[in-house]
């Protein structure tokens, strides 16, 4: 190895990707400019549509190369000029050449109006980012106050909720305690498995929003449970056969409500799986349903495989799949889970075990 080599400075693992997104006026940009601030943030690049909508001025401390900025916190802050993957790609080889600090997690801040589906798509697809950075998790912002309104009135505001690994309740300062627990009962059951944040004035601990991937990065290894978590929808369809909705029974299946098109569920199946008709399951699905398959995440067990298998899918595109060298408890069986839009967990049961059971669907 070269002297020039040796003092590249490549990271030693895939680079974490937290995906900040929330509908307009849901108060993302207080709460990135807040995290900006924080010590935790440091060593941290900060993707963004536009430095002047957050107010970077006080936070300034020079210019690092064009357009990425250094900030008090230790935080770079770059803005996106054109395509994101070109973005992504100059940062990475910027940090590798010692021309800016040695980032070690890329925040990207989403438009208002913005579908989170092609980023985490772009993430999953181009080869490039695939062997250098690694989805963390999404975090999205609801306003408190109107936040049921935007999720009636707008279907972009319920996806970026229904996709999101971590939900921000803001300006819950101002909002009506009764507004504030109604939107929360409406969340957990858009989104079950996802915590939900309250915040107050845009602060919230940078802390509280990482390490919501695959990946633990405090043990190395890849936390499937944690990532999945199959309990969270168990104890969403308890709280549904309970009736525990959150709202009346008789607006259950109000029209302007967009969430209630949206299904949050898990499908669980004990004997081994056959990879190729897996397979030509999930190309099905995605020929007929793909824009309606909001997220699908699964461990699955191969038939021939010691390990499980990790997958990971948005739409149309899926991260190639994960191999694992053992199981991380004793529980073998494949488990699925799936947020869709206007699909029933029916569906995917019974074509499951019409591919799974070799069946002839013609």
């Amino acid at each position: 190895m070269s002297a020039v080599e040796q003092d590249l400075a490549i990271p030693d693992a895939p680079l974490p990707v937290s995906v900040l997104t929330g509908f307009l006026g849901s108060g993302k940009t207080t709460v990135l400019r807040h995290l900006l601030e924080q010590a935790d943030m440091a060593n941290t690049a900060v993707i963004v549509n536009e430095f002047g909508e957050i107010g970077l001025d006080h936070m300034l401390v020079e210019n690092a190369k064009e357009d990425t900025i250094l900030l008090n916190s230790g935080c770079l802050c770059c803005t996106v000029r054109g395509d994101l993957v070109e973005t992504m790609r100059k940062l990475f080889k910027q940090r590798v050449r010692h021309e800016i600090p040695p980032f070690d997690r890329v925040v990207i801040e989403t438009t208002g109006l913005a579908d989170p589906a092609p980023i985490l798509q772009t993430l999953m697809n181009d080869p490039f980012l695939i062997e250098r950075f690694r989805l963390d998790g999404v975090i999205a912002t609801v306003d408190a106050a109107n936040g049921g309104n935007t999720l009636d009135n707008h279907f972009e505001s319920v996806k970026q909720a229904a996709v999101a690994d971590r939900l921000l309740m803001t300006k819950t300062d101002v909002a009506e305690p009764k507004s504030a627990e109604a939107l929360t009962e409406r969340l957990k059951n858009l989104n079950p498995a996802a915590p939900i944040l309250p915040v107050s004035q845009g602060q919230i601990e940078a802390a509280a929003l990482f390490n919501a991937g695959l990946y633990d990065p405090t043990t190395k290894t890849l936390d499937v449970q944690g990532w999945l978590k199959t309990q969270a929808y168990e104890d969403a369809l308890g709280r549904e056969h309970g009736h525990d909705h959150g709202h009346a029974h008789g607006d259950h299946h109000d029209v302007n409500r967009h969430d209630t098109s949206i299904r949050a569920f898990c499908i669980t199946r004990d004997e081994p799986l056959n990879w190729d008709r897996l397979n030509s399951w999930v190309e099905m699905l995605i020929m007929l349903y793909g824009g309606n398959l909001l997220r699908i995440k699964g461990i699955l067990n191969i038939e021939g495989n010691e390990g499980p298998v990790v997958i990971h899918g948005v739409q149309h595109m899926f991260h190639p799949p994960i191999q694992l060298e053992s199981w991380p408890d004793e529980d073998h069986s494949s488990r699925l889970v799936f947020i869709t839009r206007d699909l029933e967990k029916e569906m995917f049961e019974h074509t499951l075990e019409a591919f799974a059971g070799g069946s002839d669907l013609t």
